[in-house]
Order: structure tokens, then sequence, then C-alpha cells
């Protein structure tokens, strides 16, 4: 039995993911995301269930900044698709409603409703976590954007069922461990690798740096840039590609990402979930 680390309280789509993914073992609430990181760091938990983005609200912003950070590697993901409730005190009507508390991402990914219904959003640091804040205030213009699960733990009455914009709301999750889990090279499998990468501040570094890829016919799935230290002159990338370390291929592209780039750190090789080619 395994301890699985989450940001969140009992009831956050975090929490529910971990049910999902590991039904038999034990979850341990994390207050932030490198809370939850550092408990695997620190070996109070063994893995950690990251969420990095969503198919609305894109991505989670501050995960990307840890992950060169953690010392932890990625060894799978998991896609959780998101229903979210407004939820409110027993005896609420819609139209009491002035104000809803959440998490930034389940904010952006109700926005339609929220303004058809001139509800105000106020971020929060977690969805559960809004329902604690709507039990203790006991104001019933206050609401919260939750999961059904959450209404149960906190005896909350749904004001609004599945409020999200988007029909195939889905959350990707990161499975982070404290060593590298990669696995024996399959036929016909499809597998994820990870890095990060900073590119030299030259002129074309990008388009340099990723030249080896195409030319090794390796498919890059993500690339995301985000800037360190608030330095503007070059950036650092998160890069996904559908590769295995193994593959001559792979290795040809990494050798040349050498040149043009420095800083390189593979976060790990994972098998691609099938949900992301549904």
């Amino acid at each position: 039995m395994k301890n699985i680390a989450y940001q969140g309280v009992p009831g956050a789509y975090s929490h529910i993911a971990c049910k999902e993914n590991f039904p038999e073992d034990n979850y341990i609430s994390c207050y932030s995301f490198s809370d939850a990181m550092n408990a695997v760091h620190n070996k109070d938990a063994d893995l950690a269930l990251i969420p990095v983005e969503n198919s609305e609200a894109g991505r989670v912003t501050d995960v990307h900044f840890l992950l060169p950070k953690s010392d932890l590697y990625i060894i799978g993901e998991a896609f959780l698709s998101v229903h979210h409730q407004l939820l409110g005190l027993k005896g609420t009507n819609i139209n009491d409603i002035k104000e809803v508390f959440s998490h930034a991402q389940a904010l952006a990914q109700c926005r339609v409703f929220l303004e058809k219904n001139k509800i105000t959003p106020i971020q929060y640091i977690d969805t559960a976590a809004s329902c604690e804040k709507i039990l203790k205030n006991q104001d019933k213009s206050q609401a919260a954007i939750a999961s059904k699960l959450a209404a149960e733990l906190y005896n909350l009455e749904v004001i609004a069922e599945d409020i999200e914009t988007a029909a195939n709301n889905t959350t990707r999750f990161l499975i982070m461990a404290p060593t590298p889990q990669i696995p024996e090279p399959e036929e016909g499998k499809k597998y994820i690798t990870s890095i990060l990468f900073k590119a030299r501040n030259i002129p074309a570094a990008l388009y340099k740096a990723l030249g080896g890829f195409a030319t090794n016919a390796i498919n890059i799935t993500k690339l995301e840039s985000y800037l360190e230290n608030g330095r503007f002159v070059s950036a650092s990338f998160y890069l996904e590609a559908e590769a295995h370390p193994e593959q001559q291929a792979w290795k040809n592209a990494l050798e040349e990402l050498k040149f043009f780039a420095s800083d390189i750190h593979i976060l790990g090789t994972y098998a691609a979930n099938p949900f992301r080619y549904k």
C-alpha cells in the first residue's frame, strides 16, 4: 500500500484523481503543490499526483517552476474528467449568490456560467477548501465551486450541476516519484519523455535546438516556455515528445539539442496514457 500526496483537502479534484488511479492506497492531503512534492522528497509519501494542465483553462502555471526544483521524476500521467458544481448552504437559492470561491483554474473553467448569473469569482487556495470557507462564513450570498464528493463531505447543497463551460473538461496529472522508473519499450506502445532545457541566447537557438527532433522524426506533443529569475534575456522550455530513451532517434535528437541548449534536465519517461489519443 502506497502513500500518495496531493494538493488540497479531502474532496478536491486531486483527491478524486488519487482515488481513481490508486484505489487501494492511502492519500496525504497537502497545502500546496510544493508541499506535495516535498512529502515525496522527504519520504513521507511514495508518490505525488500533481495537476499540470486543463483542456479549458490551460496549464497550471506554478507547477512548471517547481518541476526542476523538486528532484522528482515523472513516472506516469493520468486524466480526470472534471465536472464542477455550484455549492452553497442548505436552503440557498441561486439568486441569493453574489460571490463564489474556488481555485483559479475552476473559476476559469466556469467563466461563462458565472458571467451569465452575474456572480463575482474570488480565487481561493483550493476547490474543496472553498467549501470549508462557506461553512465557516454561514453567508448565503457566498458559494463554492467544487466536486460532488466535496458537497457530500462538507454537507453543502448542489445549487447548480455541471457548470463547466466545456462538456469535455479534462485535467491532466503527472505521477511523480523520487527515482526514475523508465519502462521497458514494447512494440506498438507509445511513450512520452519530458525534459526541461534553456535555449542559448543566440539567434535561431530554439529553431536549431528543435531541428534534431524534426530530422529524426520525433513528434513533439508539448512545448512551453517560461521565464526564470525575472530575466527577459532567454527562456526555459518544457518539452514532451513521443519517444523512448533507448531509441536511436531520441539519442540523436538529444545530442543535437546540446549544441543549442543548456541546463538540459530529463524529467522522466513513461507510458502514454490511452486517454490522450481519444
